[in-house]
Parts: C-alpha cells; structure tokens; sequence
C-alpha cells in the first residue's frame, strides 16, 4: 500500500486531547444527572405532601466559598500559562483548601437540617427533605473527585510539570473545577426558588 493511501484513509480527528474528551464526557453525564434529580424533585413537590423549610443560611456562605475558590483556581491557570510556578502552588494549595472548607461547611448544614428535624429517611422524613440531602450529597461526591483532581495537579507542579508547554492537566482541574463551581450555584439557586 502506498504511504499516501494510508494519509488519505485516515478519519479527521476531532482536535481535543483524549484526557479533555474524557472530562467532556464526564460533565455532561453529571449535568443529566442532577438534570434528572431536579425534574423527579419538581415532579415530587407539584404531587403534595411536601414540607415546606427555609434553608439554613450556610448555605450562602458555603456558595460564597466555591465561587471564591473557582477565583483561585482561574488564578492557577493563568499563573502557569506565565510560568509563575510559586504561584501555581499557592493557588491550587488555596483552592484545595477552600474545597475542603466547602465540604465542611455542607456537612455542617446536614447538622443544622437534623436539628431543624428536617431528616434524610425515616417516620419523620419528608421527601423534600430527603431531595436536598441526596442534591447536597451527590454534589460533594463530585467536589471529593475535584479534590483528588487538585491533589494530582498540584503534586506535578511540585514536580515542575505545570508550566505554559504543559497545560493540559491544569486545564482539565480548571474546567471541572469551574463546573462544579456552576453545578453548585445552580443547585442553590434551583432550591432557594423551589423549596
């Protein structure tokens, strides 16, 4: 077979790197999750039986974190596209740091929720809010896998493997990290507006 043959042959690539396809794959089968979660919840409420509950005001302050977070991560990125490795470290360190407080702050909102008697399951449980436990909870499963996503970024940078010619896996962490960012804010404002 000649050389041009086989060139010829060869289907167009779609231009993104497998790793990039992959995370691409990943965030749109998140978004039809809680896509799914938040229609059965509408669906749920519009049935009756729902317990109406204010949400504890934590919750503002853990979205404040995120979105504070989403900040220091884009700080990262732009860091290492200028070959400033001192300052990838502190804002993936920083970042980390918020995401651990994020997760913190929503475990401690569970503790209000159960001391507002608003419970997961149960004789006492509501479905309204068993929703908000699984949307909270599901979400910090994700948030678990940024983390982990942060914890490999930041150790090649201890590395010196972060810098403008290899942007690859900070460009992945900096994405999925602003999508969860999103995620959450959308699940915040989806509850303020329909709990």
């Amino acid at each position: 077979m000649h050389t041009s043959e086989v060139l010829t042959a060869k289907e167009p690539g779609t231009g993104q790197h497998p790793y990039r396809l992959q995370l691409i794959l990943l965030m749109i089968s998140s978004s039809m999750i809680f896509a799914a979660y938040t229609s059965a919840y509408i669906v749920r409420r519009d049935e009756g039986n729902w317990l109406e509950f204010a949400l504890p005001m934590a919750l503002a302050i853990n979205s404040a974190i995120i979105l504070v977070s989403s900040g220091t991560m884009q700080w990262a990125y732009m860091a290492a596209r200028r070959n400033s490795i001192k300052q990838v470290r502190i804002a993936l360190i920083l970042t980390f740091v918020l995401g651990l407080a994020f997760l913190v702050g929503q475990w401690n909102v569970w503790g209000d929720l159960v001391a507002s008697r608003i419970f997961f399951g149960g004789t006492d449980a509501n479905p309204s809010g068993s929703f908000v436990y699984v949307l909270m909870g599901v979400h910090a499963f994700h948030l678990v896998t940024g983390l982990i996503f942060l914890w490999i970024v930041l150790r090649k940078s201890l590395r010196y493997e972060v810098h403008s010619k290899q942007m690859l896996s900070i460009g992945n962490a900096t994405i999925y990290w602003h999508f969860l960012g999103g995620l959450w804010l959308y699940l915040y404002l989806f509850l303020l507006l329909n709990h």
